[in-house]
């Protein structure tokens, strides 16, 4: 029985979504958001905070500056004339874009049907989505924020990079199991060989000598598995304290929550205490992207397409199945910069563990 319990958590959320697919499914909007890469540098504020372009936020096209939108659709003769030959094998950045903006050549999509460039994220569910986001945004501005405002003002910065180190080593079992799912048994070493050394010379992965021994780190989870497996479109579904997810990815849950470093602890009050710090912690590493999120037109759809587009880089990047650095994606797409609330700092029910 307690091998079933972590699909009634399942069941439940799926059951919220089948409520909402009941609503009468209106049209994808004419001008979804799009977060167009941009041609200038990036810019960064007074506290080293990189400023992303004004076109990564907004929901029209006719709130985008000129320049933003030649520099997302650039004209057929330039790309030609940069390509010089349209029948050679794409380019690395040409895997990298299609990545993070989609394909620019039809691919199949989730059901045999090709795939159409720069479509909206798939978001059927949109009037239960945006209610839910709104449930979340309140809890977050209410509570989660405040708490992590003051936890960068009390606690100093190597104290709190001790605290994410020590989170980050306890996921680390995680990761090294979905790789070896996902076929890649030469990451799943190179991951346990950072566990070993961050839990022992890292004293319990509080420190994190395996960067500098060289030893990637990388983050897996279910979700991301079976994408990998062949389950790469998804809709969008925002679960309530979760945040965003796909229904793949809820799905995911069911092999994430198993695998949890709080299985392992069975003092409640010890419990509680380190899941609301992870929450905490988790927080206060997205602080830099608060005025980005609170100066968007449309905070629902600058969240959904970041994070869709975020995820989707995930997956090819898995299927690829080699080695990339992401030091040039913008701030919300990059791998310490993880909207999704871990499945660790949830508040499982006790029944479910």
């Amino acid at each position: 029985m307690t091998q079933l319990r972590p699909l009634s958590l399942l069941a439940a959320c799926l059951l919220l979504g089948a409520c909402a697919s009941q609503t009468p499914k209106s049209a994808p909007p004419a001008a979804a958001t799009s977060i167009a890469p941009s041609a200038e540098a990036p810019v960064r504020d007074d506290a080293g905070v990189t400023a992303q372009p004004a076109a990564a936020g907004v929901a029209a096209p006719d709130a985008l500056p000129a320049t933003a939108v030649t520099a997302a659709a650039p004209s057929d003769q330039a790309s030609a004339d940069a390509s010089g030959s349209s029948s050679g094998a794409p380019t690395a950045a040409e895997d990298d874009f299609d990545a993070l903006y989609g394909p620019t050549t039809p691919q199949a999509g989730g059901n045999g049907a090709p795939a159409q460039p720069g479509a909206p994220a798939y978001d059927p569910w949109e009037r239960y989505n945006r209610g839910m986001h709104r449930f979340n945004m309140a809890v977050d501005r209410g509570v989660a924020r405040p708490l992590a405002t003051a936890y960068t003002k009390v606690v100093p910065s190597p104290a709190r990079l001790g605290v994410t180190n020590f989170f980050d080593n306890l996921g680390t079992p995680l990761t090294m199991v979905n790789q070896l799912l996902q076929g890649h048994p030469v990451y799943a070493v190179q991951s346990l060989g950072r566990f070993v050394m961050n839990s022992t010379l890292g004293v319990a992965g509080l420190f994190d000598p395996a960067s500098a021994a060289g030893i990637p780190r990388r983050s897996e989870d279910f979700g991301q598995t079976l994408g990998a497996w062949g389950w790469r479109n998804s809709r969008y579904f925002e679960l309530p304290l979760f945040g965003p997810r796909t229904v793949r990815d809820t799905v995911g849950l069911g092999g994430d929550i198993p695998l949890s470093w709080v299985r392992q602890v069975d003092d409640g009050g010890a419990r509680f205490a380190l899941q609301g710090l992870q929450l905490v912690d988790t927080r206060s590493q997205l602080m830099s992207l608060d005025s980005l999120r609170d100066q968007a037109p449309d905070e629902y759809a600058l969240t959904r397409d970041a994070w869709m587009q975020r995820r989707n880089y995930q997956i090819v990047r898995d299927l690829r199945s080699h080695r990339e650095k992401n030091t040039e994606l913008p701030d919300y797409l990059r791998e310490d910069k993880d909207s999704t609330v871990p499945v660790d700092a949830m508040p499982i029910p006790q029944w479910i563990r």
